[in-house]
């Protein structure tokens, strides 16, 4: 899934070039590459698509260009996640044909950072046998490290026979939970975070849609035979204009009686905010991070600095700050505590809702 516009990362991250696009990371490799890195490893390039904004084709085309053209999917606008997936199942259905729902798929935003990447491979094929071995929906669990309230929550109990004992059942889903009641969960052990990645058989996630979110089915079910064909394009618009606007998690995954997760560690981050990244940095012995900068700090910590000098490396000295995010692109500058982080995003809208006037 690469749809999205990021706006938790500006300045850096914009509408014409969001987050998924960046090498937020100083790597080399931008987010959207190294997801499809990550996944070519066990899924071959011919089966990988991607469901992106009909603005972001050239892009992805630009950083996967080993991707089959047909391989990218163009939603005519966003209408969040349960859309997006069904558009991938009936593609994926049309292409496979009698073998339709046997096909495993694994689901995975383009813009998270996965740190050890053999570990997740590793949960991802123990899902996937259990999606094949049953008719479970499977979500991906995270450890996790302190009470976010930016997450959602997956409370989990033993789940009788299961092949490994990391899998489990799922009791309650609960998003982006108050402080005190997110201390709470972490308190009492049983609450991983929903990393948002899911695997399930296609035939599954069919039926999911068939019972939880039928007329969405059906819209799409009318013109599965366009998918991969010259009336592709016309018939997702008209499928999108009258497509509810849904996650998957509220349309399908907090409903559903047969859900599944797998308890997981494998260094996952849904980089959502400036915060996230900074907990992912090598930082110095004051707690600051940076990327893209020669970082000079004094009675300074807690901070992440993110430069964008083009080839350059940028010097930047601090003195007296603690726990900032300090953003420099060519164009912006963005200094704002961490503790206010999500003010990040009502500002983007304002600053949309100002220039439409």
């Amino acid at each position: 899934m690469a749809g999205g516009i990021g706006s938790r990362f500006w300045p850096m991250s914009r509408e014409t070039h969001p987050k998924q696009f960046l090498d937020i990371l100083g790597t080399g490799r931008s987010l959207i590459q190294m997801t499809f890195d990550r996944l070519s490893r066990i899924v071959p390039i011919e089966n990988i698509v991607v469901v992106t904004q009909e603005r972001y084709r050239k892009l992805v085309h630009k950083h996967l260009d080993q991707l089959p053209n047909e391989n990218v999917l163009c939603e005519p606008f966003m209408r969040n996640t349960a859309p997006c997936i069904a558009y991938a199942n009936h593609w994926v259905a049309n292409k496979a044909g009698n073998n339709a729902s046997e096909a495993v798929m694994i689901v995975a935003p383009s813009d998270h950072l996965i740190l050890k990447e053999d570990e997740f491979l590793e949960i991802a094929s123990l899902a996937a046998q259990h999606s094949l071995n049953t008719n479970h929906l499977v979500t991906l669990g995270i450890k996790p490290s302190r009470p976010d309230t930016g997450y959602g929550y997956i409370q989990f109990d033993d789940l009788p026979d299961a092949e490994d004992e990391r899998i489990r059942s799922v009791k309650t889903f609960t998003e982006k939970p108050q402080r005190e009641l997110a201390e709470q969960f972490l308190a009492s052990g049983d609450f991983y975070w929903n990393s948002g990645i899911f695997i399930w058989s296609l035939g599954n996630i069919t039926a999911a849609f068939e019972r939880h979110l039928p007329e969405m089915q059906d819209l799409f079910q009318e013109s599965t035979q366009a998918f991969g064909g010259p009336n592709e394009k016309s018939a997702i618009q008209s499928i999108y204009g009258d497509c509810e606007n849904i996650s998957i998690d509220y349309g399908i995954m907090e409903k559903a009686p047969n859900v599944t997760v797998v308890l997981s560690d494998f260094g996952w981050s849904d980089l959502g905010t400036w915060g996230a990244l900074h907990e992912k940095l090598p930082l110095d012995e004051f707690g600051n991070g940076s990327i893209g900068a020669e970082l000079w700090a004094q009675e300074a910590k807690g901070n992440i600095v993110v430069t964008d000098g083009g080839e350059s490396t940028k010097i930047v000295a601090l003195r007296g700050l603690e726990n900032y995010i300090i953003v420099d692109t060519q164009d912006a500058l963005l200094v704002c505590p961490k503790s206010e982080e999500q003010w990040i995003k009502q500002l983007v809208t304002e600053m949309k809702t100002r220039k439409s006037r």
